[in-house]
């Protein structure tokens, strides 16, 4: 299974909201916390080239933030992204 991944701190409502939606969808997934490992997050800042969290990664492909990832939700098309990694 490819993994969902989200780059995240403790104190983040955008982070929580997006990690609902996940939840909702019964996507399991691995959570970073960036505000204790400084490697994290410079890892999440070489992979997705942006310095603010959330940032998610629904496989290899790079989803944004949480604003990012509730336009796909509304776009219909995370199911899909979703269901091609989770298969």
């Amino acid at each position: 299974m490819t993994e969902i991944i989200i780059y995240s701190t403790r104190i983040c409502p955008y982070c929580d909201r997006a990690k609902q939606l996940l939840r909702k969808k019964n996507a399991p997934f691995t959570e970073v916390f960036i505000d204790e490992d400084a490697d994290k997050r410079i890892e999440m800042e070489q992979r997705s080239h942006r310095r603010t969290v959330p940032q998610i990664f629904i496989g290899d492909t790079h989803v944004g933030g949480c604003d990012d990832l509730y336009a796909l939700e509304h776009a219909g098309k995370l199911d899909e992204l979703l269901k091609s990694v989770l298969s």
